[in-house]
Formats: C-alpha cells, structure tokens, sequence
C-alpha cells in the first residue's frame, strides 16, 4: 500500500521505535511507516487503517507493537475474533494487562458476554491503572446489558469514579454510558441529569451526549440545506403573492 511522502516513520513513539530496533534497519523504517498510517487512519478510515496493519504484520510478526496495532485495526473493523487473537498475542510478547478490557470486549462482540463478566473479575484486572479498571467496568456494564440485565448494569458503573466531581479522560464516557443504561432502564429524568453531566465532561467530543440531552428536551436541529431550502421555497410564496396582488 503507498506510503504518503510526508510520513517518514520517525512519529511513532519512542517505545516502538526501540522494538522495532531488533529488524533490520530498512524494514524497521518500513515496519514504523505502516504503523504511523494505522495511527493517522484508524478513527477516519479504519478499513485503511486495516490494511496497512496487515502490511506491518505480514512484515514483523514478531514484534509485539506490530500485533497491537493489528489487533487495533481489526477491533476498529468490527472483526473481533482476529482483533483478539492480536491482543493475545501481543499479551503473551509483553507479559502486560493493559489489553484486557479489549480483550474482554472482543468477548463481547463475539456474543459471549458471560465470558467478559468473567474476565472483569479476573485478578489481572487488579493490576489495571485506574483507566484500565474503569475501561473494565464500561465492558461489564455492557455485557450486563447484553444479557438484558438492566438494572444490574447501572449497578455497576456506580462508583467512586462516576461520583467525583474531577474530570479525567475517562469521566464524559463512564457518565455518558451509565446515563445510556439509566435510559434504557426507563429512568429518563435521571438520565438527562447524567447526560448533563457528561457533557460538562466531555471537553473534546468523544462522546454524542449534548445530542442526546437535546433530544430528551425535544429539541430538534434543522439541516442547513433543509433550512436554506426552507427559505427559497418561502420567498417563492411571497413572491407569488406579490404576483396575484399586482394582478
């Protein structure tokens, strides 16, 4: 797949640019330039992204950067078997834990929610940094909702984390979801408090929660089109109006 001219592989992180110093240095440049444009497509164009991580695994199979990345690219294309293949593999190079709520995800979308429940009280979930865990406790949440147990979702994503008023980069998505359960549950007044709270969080957009507070307020947005269409079609009537008058 052709490389842009502008990515030279010297973006990737320092951490991977180091694993990747045990390729030859010309496959390693190649290795790295493939997995800047995973990194750069994955969120616009994850079928692009998809294919360059194929590129970089059919290149360095053996290095574990390399099988996160394709583990990345397959999760983001909804192809969960191969995606967790990749974090295992990339899990079994490493010796770390920070894959296992994607893991546990896959788990999820491969229709098995029970074994997601089971990975969310595994011991390695102790040894998550508080991202981690709270990444683990939006995959129980939906596994619970997977099963139809609604309101032992919202259960468990009430926490010490979801009750502070501090934001961290996890804050707009916890409440986000727990204000999605509460929902579903039929409890809209309070999930319209949480919506709320999610958007206050929510600095960047990650999330669509001040389109759905709207929407519980009944608000409506009106395309630009539509509405400029709108105005043509009106200033129509009056100028046929005008028309008849001067008849």
């Amino acid at each position: 797949m052709p490389i842009p001219e502008d990515v030279t592989g010297e973006e990737i992180d320092k951490d991977v640019r180091q694993e990747l110093q045990s390729l030859p240095k010309t496959l390693a440049e190649d290795v790295a330039k493939n997995l800047v444009m995973v990194a750069r497509l994955i969120d616009e164009d994850p079928e692009g992204a998809y294919g360059y991580s194929r590129v970089a695994l059919r290149l360095a199979s053996r290095v574990a950067a390399v099988r996160e990345a394709a583990g990345f690219a397959a999760y983001a294309n909804q192809k969960y078997a191969e995606a967790l293949a990749e974090f295992r593999a990339a899990r079994r190079m490493t010796g770390t834990v920070e894959l296992w709520p994607l893991m546990a995800d896959c788990e999820r979308g491969l229709g098995r929610p029970e074994k997601a429940l089971d990975m969310a009280g595994a011991p390695e979930v102790q040894k998550l940094d508080k991202a981690g865990q709270v990444e683990m406790r939006l995959v129980a949440a939906g596994a619970r909702r997977d099963m139809g147990q609604l309101d032992a979702a919202i259960v468990t994503l009430q926490s010490s984390e979801l009750a502070s008023h501090s934001v961290q980069p996890w804050t707009a998505r916890l409440r986000y979801a727990y204000a999605d359960a509460l929902l579903a549950a039929g409890r809209a007044d309070e999930a319209r408090e949480w919506f709320a709270k999610a958007v206050e969080a929510d600095r960047d957009g990650s999330t669509d929660a001040s389109d759905r507070l709207a929407e519980l307020d009944g608000v409506e947005f009106m395309d630009a089109l539509d509405e400029g269409e709108g105005e043509s079609a009106e200033a129509g009537e009056v100028a046929q109006d005008g028309d008849v008058d001067k008849d």
